[in-house]
C-alpha cells in the first residue's frame, strides 16, 4: 500500500528469567514494526526446546494465554519476520528449530546472506535436504556438519563460511548465543533484567519490559550466555564496520538507540539539514506520517516555518480490504491517510517524507493535498535518491523499479506533480547521522544511495534482487 522499502526482521531473546516466553512475546510486540508477516517463539527449560510459530502479527499469533503454558522455561528467543530471503510461508517462519547429533538448536536471524544460494547448492549436491527456502537454514546445515567441540566454535565456523548481514540468536538446551556480523549492518543490543540477560534488535524492546540497556553487541562480536554468566568473543577477522544508515532514516523506532545514537535525534537532524539545503518560501510544514514526522519537526524548527499535522493516518488498516465497485480515486492511500483541510487550504505546503522509492505514493499524496486546497506543494525528502537495491536484509525493488535510477530530480518532480522537489544530499545525510567527516569516514553502509556495497555478492542481472529464493 505504501511505497517504502520493506522492514526486514527483528529478534529478541531472554536467558535466565522465569517468565522468558512471556517477556519474549512483549519484546516481539515492541519490535513488530520490523516484520509483520509472521512470528515465533522457542523456549527452553534446560532439557528441551519447544516452539510456537504462526503467520500474522504477534497479537494474532499469541492470542491465548494457554500458549505460554506450552512454552515453559527460563530461556527463550523470538522472531518477527518480513521475508527477504524465502517465500512468505509457514515453513519459513522463525525461529527455525532442529534436532541434530549434538542436541536441539533454534535460530532467529535478522539480515540476509548474500552467498547462501551457492552454499545451498553445494550442500544439496552432497546430499543435504532442506525443509525451508530461507537463507537461515544454510547456517543450520553448516553448524551440523562442523566437527568443532564447542558450540561457540561450531557457530563461528558456520558464520565464517557465509557473507552478508546477520544479527542472530541461537538457543540450545543450556545456552543462548548472540552474534553480529563484522560489518554490523543490523542493530543488536544487550540488556539485563534482574539476574537474567536480554538481547534485542532495538532498545525500545527493553523499555517495555523495564530491562536495563547495557550496551550494543559490537560488530563481529559473539556473546555466549549460560548458567555461569556471559562471555564475549571476537572470532572473526576485523573489518571496518558499516551499519545500515536506512535504520536511522526509516526502519528503527524513533525511541530506540542504535549505532550509538538516539534515532529520534538523528531524524530531526536529517530534517534540519534538509531545510538548510532546500529552502523555500512556504506557509506550513507537514509530514507523511508516521516515519516522516521527526524530520518534519526538524525542518520546521530550522526553517522557522510552522509545523502542523496536515495528514492524519488511520492506524487500524488491515492487510486486506474490499474496494467499492465504483472506483474511488487513490483509494489505497486515502484508506490510510486523510488531509486536514483547515491546515492546507490556501497554503503553500512543504510535505516531508523520509524516502521516495517508486514515486507512486508520493504522486497520490500530492494530488490529495492539492484537492484539499493547497496553493503550492513542495516535496522534501530527508534522504538522498534511492537508486540501488539492498542485499543485506531489506526487501527493496529491483533497480529498474527505483525511479531515481533512471530519472532526474526534475523528471521525478513532474511525475509526482510537485511544485518543487528536494532530496537531502549524501554528505548532509552522513553528517546528520553522526559521521562528521562525511563520505570519507566510511562509517555507514549507504549502498542503496551510492551503489557502494561493503560486502560483495554474486553478479546479478540489472533488474534482479538477491536472495529471494
Amino acid at each position: 500500500m505504501f511505497d517504502k522499502f520493506q522492514d526486514e526482521c527483528g529478534v529478541f531473546g531472554v536467558f535466565g528469567h522465569p517468565e522468558a516466553a512471556n517477556l519474549t512475546y512483549l519484546g516481539l510486540y515492541a519490535l513488530q514494526h520490523r516484520g509483520q508477516e509472521s512470528c515465533g517463539i522457542v523456549s527452553g527449560d534446560g532439557k528441551k526446546l519447544r516452539a510456537y510459530r504462526g503467520m500474522g502479527l504477534v497479537s494474532d499469533v499469541f492470542k491465548r494465554d494457554s500458549i505460554f503454558e506450552e512454552l515453559p522455561g527460563r530461556n527463550a528467543i523470538g522472531h518477527v519476520r518480513y521475508s527477504t530471503a524465502g517465500s512468505s510461508d509457514l515453513k519459513n517462519v522463525q525461529p527455525i528449530m532442529v534436532d541434530y547429533a549434538r542436541g536441539s538448536i533454534a535460530v532467529a536471524h535478522n539480515g540476509n546472506l548474500v552467498n547462501a544460494q551457492d552454499i545451498r547448492n553445494d550442500l544439496e549436491n552432497t546430499g543435504s535436504i532442506f525443509s525451508t527456502t530461507s537463507d537461515t537454514e544454510v547456517l543450520i546445515h553448516l553448524l551440523a556438519k562442523s566437527q568443532s567441540d564447542s558450540l561457540a566454535d561450531r557457530i563461528a565456523e558456520a558464520l565464517m563460511a557465509v557473507k552478508g548481514a546477520y544479527s542472530i540468536l541461537f538457543l540450545t538446551e543450556t545456552r543462548m548465543v548472540a552474534v553480529r556480523d563484522p560489518n554490523g549492518f543490523r542493530p543488536l543490543a544487550l540488556g539485563k533484567l534482574n539476574e537474567g540477560f536480554v538481547i534485542a534488535s532495538e532498545t525500545c524492546a527493553f523499555d517495555l519490559i523495564e530491562a536495563e540497556f547495557i550496551r550494543e553487541v559490537e560488530p563481529g562480536e559473539m556473546i555466549v550466555i549460560d548458567k555461569h554468566g556471559l562471555k564475549s568473543y571476537k572470532p572473526f577477522k576485523e573489518t571496518v564496520p558499516s551499519p545500515c544508515i536506512f535504520e536511522f532514516i526509516y526502519f528503527a523506532r524513533p525511541d530506540s538507540t542504535i549505532f550509538g545514537e538516539q534515532v529520534y535525534k538523528v531524524r530531526k537532524e536529517l530534517g534540519r539539514q534538509l531545510a538548510r539545503e532546500h529552502k523555500i518560501e512556504a506557509d506550513v510544514v507537514i509530514a507523511v506520517p508516521d516515519s516522516g514526522v521527526p524530520a518534519s519537526i526538524g525542518y520546521a524548527e530550522e526553517s522557522g516555518i510552522p509545523f502542523e499535522l496536515g495528514l492524519i493516518r488511520n492506524h487500524y488498516v488491515g492487510r486486506t480490504f474490499i474496494e467499492p465497485q465504483q472506483s474511488i480515486r487513490h483509494f489505497g492511500v486515502k484508506l490510510k491517510l486523510n488531509p486536514v483541510r483547515d491546515v492546507i487550504e490556501g497554503k503553500r505546503v512543504i510535505v516531508v517524507d523520509d524516502s521516495l522509492v517508486r514515486g507512486t505514493t508520493a504522486r497520490k499524496i500530492i494530488k490529495m493535498i492539492r484537492s484539499a486546497g493547497a496553493r503550492e506543494v513542495h516535496m522534501r525528502i530527508s534522504s538522498p535518491p534511492t537508486s540501488f537495491p539492498c542485499y543485506y536484509g531489506i526487501d527493496t525493488p529491483s533497480r529498474k523499479e527505483l525511479i531515481s535510477s533512471s530519472h532526474t530530480i526534475e523528471e521525478i518532480s513532474r511525475y509526482i506533480t510537485s511544485d518543487s522537489l528536494g532530496y537531502l544530499s549524501r554528505e548532509g545525510m552522513l553528517a546528520a547521522a553522526g559521521a562528521p567527516g562525511g563520505i570519507s569516514t566510511g562509517r555507514f553502509c549507504d549502498a542503496c544511495f551510492s551503489g557502494d556495497y561493503p560486502v560483495k555478492f554474486p553478479r546479478l542481472k540489472a533488474d534482479s534482487q538477491l536472495g529471494l529464493f
